[in-house]
């Protein structure tokens, strides 16, 4: 379960990510500046401490872009060339924003995500007398594997962006997340996937997929 603060972000995610996503190989030559956050979709960390969500973006010449970024209450070491930006939090302070792709603890929960047939988490809003309230997410995904899986844990990961996709090396695992979302992904090997659907998609989309190699 996610629990979502109301709070002001400065400056805010969709600007963070608009002025991070030009440096970006697969980000189509987007201007600085320019990208519309068309929904999003999270999972949970286990240990409560690490935000994980994902992002999908709409640049000026319609591509959707897939963004996962992770929240974190400090710099996480070894990380710098990961790093989005940082924002001000009204309520939880300063926030280290990452790309989720060099982020071990999105690795592992992507892998689980993956692997296990899992789903995204639950989101609950913070109100204003202190309830929370349940918000149907606007992004719903599945993985093709099976319930009760184990994952191979995730102690730290590589990166490698290309035009198309971003793949995330751990020990056990290859996790290959698709930066531009649309037509048909060319999938080599045996795999399991993340797929999603979201308002406008007119059937799911593989959003990510997974596949196991010697350790």
């Amino acid at each position: 379960m996610s629990l979502i603060h109301r709070a002001q972000l400065t400056p805010t995610k969709r600007e963070l990510i608009a002025e991070w996503l030009p440096s970006r190989p697969w980000s189509r030559n987007a201007p600085a500046g320019q990208a519309e956050l068309i929904g999003a979709y999270r999972f949970d960390d286990p240990s409560g401490a690490v935000g994980i969500e994902t992002h999908l973006v709409r640049t000026g010449d319609a591509q959707v872009l897939q963004v996962p970024l992770t929240y974190r209450g400090a710099p996480l070491a070894g990380a710098e060339d990961f790093l989005v930006g940082t924002t001000e939090h009204s309520v939880l302070g300063r926030r280290w924003i990452y790309d989720g792709c060099g982020d071990p603890v999105y690795g592992a929960v992507l892998a689980t995500a993956i692997l296990a047939g899992g789903r995204e988490a639950e989101e609950w809003v913070e109100q204003a007398d202190g309830r929370s309230e349940r918000r149907e997410p606007a992004v719903r995904v599945v993985g093709s594997g099976t319930p009760g899986v184990e994952a191979p844990s995730v102690d730290s990961v590589s990166a490698v962006d290309d035009a198309t996709t971003t793949t995330v090396g751990a020990s056990g695992l290859e996790l290959v997340v698709r930066r531009v979302l649309g037509g048909l992904a060319h999938v080599d090997g045996d795999v399991e996937t993340l797929t999603g659907t979201w308002p406008g998609s007119a059937e799911p989309t593989s959003l990510a997929y997974a596949r196991r190699r010697p350790s």
